[in-house]
């Protein structure tokens, strides 16, 4: 019988990476033969997280074939995971988004919670089962935990994700603060990704009323130093309009330290954003914005009603 695969999203965050492999050996535990892999390539925040804790690298699937047993964590929207996911037999789902595009021909085990990470739910799941998890797993989910809440500076964070931290942190004897500023600013490095690179290097697609739009976001310490490069950027954003026939894409671009973020905003709707928020030369600044999932996706949604 065929490794039961579990993965999350496209173009992996750290989340998506680290909740795999966690929950990969939580299966384990369970008698279960999983096996985490990835949909995408691993970034250098993800990296440094990996390297930190001496964790193998989960193996590069593109598709599923019919029947192949799966896991999802960090997402449940079928157009942002592996080509076959429909005619896959999703046995789990762990998630802390919206349910959206998403349904299963039988019963399955469904654990979603409004928290800042999934890895913050699957600690839960574990205490829950009387799970004990050596250092380098909880040195992962606090990895999870950072990125997803930019160090519990994001609206997301809940205080249930800080004591989970917390008690992570003291499982793997890590300095909070001092690991996670270093993880963070590993994933600003920016300068050697090409522009098609960096607008894909963490994009997500939604889709609602037939309005197709790609919501791409990038940290960095610096947005003016990313905008140095708006010209190509937008080069390189209108190929993927035109060639996935998007009506909408926007570039996040987040200040880490800061935390503000700044638009870049291309295509023929993008009145959906200019609702809210007044573009010039394509741009949006937005003072105290630095999440996706509950500050930029709601307010698209809003404006697409």
């Amino acid at each position: 019988m065929s490794k039961v695969l579990v993965f999350g999203h496209k173009n992996p965050d750290t989340d998506t990476i680290c909740s795999a492999i966690v929950m990969a050996e939580m299966q384990k535990k369970m008698g279960v033969e999983a096996k985490a892999v990835r949909l995408g390539k691993i970034n250098k925040e993800t990296m440094f997280a990996l390297n930190y804790f001496n964790a193998e690298i989960p193996e590069l699937i593109e598709k599923v074939e019919e029947n192949q047993e799966v896991i999802l964590v960090d997402h449940n929207e079928f157009q942002q995971s592996v080509d076959g996911i429909e005619k896959a037999k999703i046995t789990t789902v762990v998630d802390h988004h919206r349910i959206d595009n998403f349904s299963t021909s039988e019963p399955l085990f469904y654990h979603a919670e409004p928290l800042g990470c999934t890895a913050t739910i699957l600690y839960r799941i574990g205490k829950m089962n009387q799970m004990e998890f050596e250092p380098k797993l909880a040195g992962l989910m606090l990895s999870a935990i950072i990125s997803d809440t930019l160090l519990f500076k994001s609206p997301t964070c809940t205080e249930v994700d800080k004591k989970v931290a917390h008690e992570l942190a003291e499982i793997s004897n890590i300095d909070i603060n001092k690991y996670g500023l270093e993880m963070l600013k590993a994933g600003t490095d920016l300068g050697d990704l090409s522009e098609e690179q960096l607008i894909n290097l963490d994009a997500k697609t939604i889709e609602k009323n037939g309005t197709k739009i790609i919501i791409a976001q990038v940290n960095t310490v610096s947005i003016e130093d990313v905008f140095k490069r708006q010209n190509k950027l937008e080069e390189a954003i209108q190929k993927v309009i035109e060639k996935d026939n998007l009506a909408l894409f926007v570039l996040a671009v987040t200040d880490i330290l800061n935390s503000n973020s700044e638009l870049l905003v291309l295509g023929e709707k993008t009145e959906i954003i200019e609702k809210s928020y007044k573009l010039e030369n394509n741009r949006a600044f937005l003072k105290g914005v630095v999440s996706r999932k509950k500050q930029i996706l709601p307010m698209i949604d809003k404006n697409l009603d």
